[in-house]
């Protein structure tokens, strides 16, 4: 921070982007390692003297910061920075994935490995709990990919598609992973269009799962999710290794 720390350079916000600017250039700082675990932030005063913007927005940015996992606010004390990759959770997904309009490979590598581990799981599920209650609802989003305009739209369609899975598997847990995911991945669908045709072009595969879920057959259920998704997972991960590399 200018004045405070050698080589973090906190720019004056304007003010109609208070206190949502205040939060987001300091949590690029924490992200990109600029601010490191253990750091001391400087005073909420002295926040504001440097970003140009009042204790108040300061005061409510380091509470989303706190509340985010990636600062420590101790009352009448300092503000201490946290390790944010043992602390912060998948809400902070979608904020590491694209950053400063830029894609992250790594991040998005992992998004793709997080989706490969738990799609066929999540199948499998709701198979197990719901099986053919689920076979209409599934055979309408089908439906829907399948005369969808454009990649895009059927990228659209298959989350609904993956949507009504995540909802017949009946777990809150798989449900808020589910959600992390998709925040991440939403802003990025018009840029990976081109690589996800081959996947959302598969109305076979989307039906092979839909049967297999509609059976009750858990095993077929996963083998199907895995198949439906691995080649995309393979090449998109393969392309953003080299990206990263």
């Amino acid at each position: 921070m200018t004045g405070d720390r050698g080589g973090v350079a906190l720019k004056p916000v304007a003010r109609r982007l208070v206190p949502e600017d205040v939060f987001d250039q300091l949590l690029g700082e924490v992200v990109d390692g600029e601010l490191s675990a253990g750091d001391s932030l400087p005073s909420e005063r002295r926040l504001a003297e440097v970003l140009g913007v009042s204790r108040p927005a300061v005061r409510e940015a380091l509470q989303r910061l706190s509340q985010a996992g990636l600062v420590e606010v101790r009352h009448g004390g300092s503000t201490t920075v946290r390790d944010y990759r043992t602390s912060a959770g998948l809400d902070l997904l979608p904020r590491l994935l694209v950053r400063d309009g830029n894609l992250d490979p790594g991040v998005g590598r992992s998004i793709l490995q997080a989706r490969q581990a738990i799609a066929p799981a999540v199948a499998a599920l709701a198979a197990e709990t719901s099986g053919d209650r689920l076979a209409e609802p599934m055979r309408a989003a089908v439906e829907t990919l399948e005369h969808a305009e454009d990649s895009e739209a059927r990228q659209h369609a298959a989350l609904r598609f993956w949507d009504t899975v995540v909802d017949a598997a009946d777990s809150i847990v798989f449900r808020l992973l589910f959600n992390s995911l998709r925040l991440a991945y939403e802003p990025a669908i018009t840029a990976l269009s081109p690589v996800m045709e081959g996947e959302v072009d598969n109305v076979a595969g989307y039906r092979a799962l839909t049967e297999a879920i509609a059976s009750g057959d858990r095993e077929a259920a996963h083998r199907a999710a895995d198949d439906l998704l691995r080649p995309t997972t393979e090449a998109l991960g393969h392309l953003l290794g080299l990206l990263d590399s």
